[in-house]
């Protein structure tokens, strides 16, 4: 499945030729081909802050003459799912998926090496990092689209408040700002909550959603997934902390009783809904939040970094979505030239007027002077805060191909501890010995 040598010289020469040009700062002069009559396959994340970007697909079809036929638009682990179905069943006849850095290890060669098929100096735009996370074996298998990283969003009436400021000052012993530790997170979202009419927080609760919460609080209290070996680590004290906070905010009703249920839809509109005191999302919902016709919170977010754990270290986790091109596609120079399209400066202006966090750096700058511009000082501190986390908190999960099987062996115990039907502990312990048995069938153990 994977393109012979000659084949992948021959498309990187074409493609070159094809998007060769200046900064796609503009789309007015870039020439993105021609592919009349052809109809090109895709399967892509969905979701209320991936659709805006779909809407410019027309204009791709305009440009190229061909048509877009997309097959899947579903939440990234059901799409994950799909993708996995195909390839158990060899139905890989679609060209173009969206990706994203924490799931494109497990994939194989499914995947085309985008270095030589897009050109270089379209590549040069983008941010290094995005690009390094992105690759795979010395392959560039996907195209970063925009990052991931959460901070903590809060309601500021709240904290403005004097009753509220007493009252949790004779309860707490200290006194109530935005909050700086999980810790101080978990107090204030118990004092806050005042369920079934208000809860202080809410938390994704299955899939590699809760398994990244639960690594992220994990490394923040001094813990780890692996050791330098490959063994698996994550059932230490920091780990059944990190578990324990969850669990102690469940059996407070400081969340609602459904976020075992919950995915990144759920605690967004939550959010916005009005409901909820203290939110660790990602930028996506930035704008949404803000939106006085889509939130009840528009006008009273508060934003700051999201908090440390017990070991003084920051809370991060990070990741690019993205879009990748299969070795099986039937036009590589039409998957290529949609994808650098989707990703041009244009596109991820349309993506960081939303929030999301753009992957070329140039777009970081035009964005914020547009909000300044503008008078929008909410989305001018939404990017001053998410790019100080991006420059100094983010970290990924294991780059490895077994992430994704790990992480199906440690949410639904995450579920389990969360829930009382094992202590932190004994779900720990039974996660990591799974995990120790898929890292030795892999080799690494």
């Amino acid at each position: 499945m994977r393109l012979s040598r000659t084949m992948a010289l021959a498309t990187g020469v074409a493609l070159s030729a094809l998007l060769m040009g200046t900064a796609i700062a503009g789309d007015e002069n870039f020439d993105y081909g021609s592919f009349e009559g052809y109809t090109l396959r895709v399967k892509l994340i969905g979701g209320a802050q991936y659709e805006p970007l779909y809407a410019t697909i027309s204009e791709w079809e305009e440009m190229t003459g061909a048509k877009v036929d997309v097959l899947s638009r579903k939440n990234h682990f059901e799409l994950d799912r799909e993708i996995k179905q195909d390839i158990a069943a060899g139905t890989l006849d679609w060209c173009v998926a969206s990706n994203h850095t924490s799931f494109a290890p497990q994939y194989g060669n499914i995947y085309i090496d985008l270095n030589g098929v897009i050109a270089e100096d379209i590549l040069a735009e983008f941010q290094p990092l995005a690009l390094q996370n992105s690759t795979v074996d010395d392959r560039l298998v996907q195209l970063p689209r925009h990052s991931d990283i959460s901070n903590l969003y809060y309601q500021k009436s709240l904290f403005e408040d004097q009753a509220n400021k007493d009252g949790f000052k004779a309860e707490y012993g200290y006194d109530l700002n935005p909050p700086e530790t999980w810790d101080q997170f978990k107090d204030q979202a118990m004092f806050f909550a005042d369920p079934p009419r208000f809860y202080g927080t809410q938390f994704v609760g299955k899939d590699e959603a809760i398994t990244g919460r639960f690594y992220e609080l994990l490394v923040a209290n001094g813990g780890n997934l692996f050791d330098e070996n490959w063994n698996p680590i994550f059932n230490s004290p920091a780990g059944v902390e990190a578990v324990q906070w969850f669990k102690e905010l469940y059996d407070a009703q400081a969340v609602p009783a459904g976020v075992p249920n919950y995915l990144w839809d759920d605690t967004g509109l939550g959010f916005a809904s009005g409901t909820v005191a203290l939110n660790l999302d990602w930028a996506g919902w930035a704008s949404f939040f803000n939106d006085p016709e889509n939130s009840q919170v528009a006008g009273n977010i508060g934003l700051v970094r999201a908090p440390v754990g017990s070991a003084g270290i920051r809370t991060g986790w990070s990741g690019s979505h993205s879009f990748s091109i299969t070795a099986t596609c039937d036009n590589t120079e039409a998957a290529a030239s949609f994808v650098t399209f989707l990703t041009a400066n244009d596109r991820q202006m349309i993506e960081a007027r939303k929030g999301l966090l753009p992957t070329r750096a140039a777009v970081w700058d035009q964005a914020k002077a547009e909000f300044a511009a503008d008078g929008n000082d909410f989305m001018v501190n939404v990017f001053e805060t998410y790019a100080q986390s991006m420059a100094e908190d983010a970290f990924t999960p294991p780059l490895i191909a077994e992430w994704i099987e790990v992480s199906n062996e440690i949410w639904p115990r995450l579920q389990a501890a969360i829930l009382g039907e094992m202590t932190p502990q004994e779900a720990l312990d039974e996660a990591a010995g799974k995990a120790r048995i898929i890292m030795e069938d892999a080799g690494r153990l």
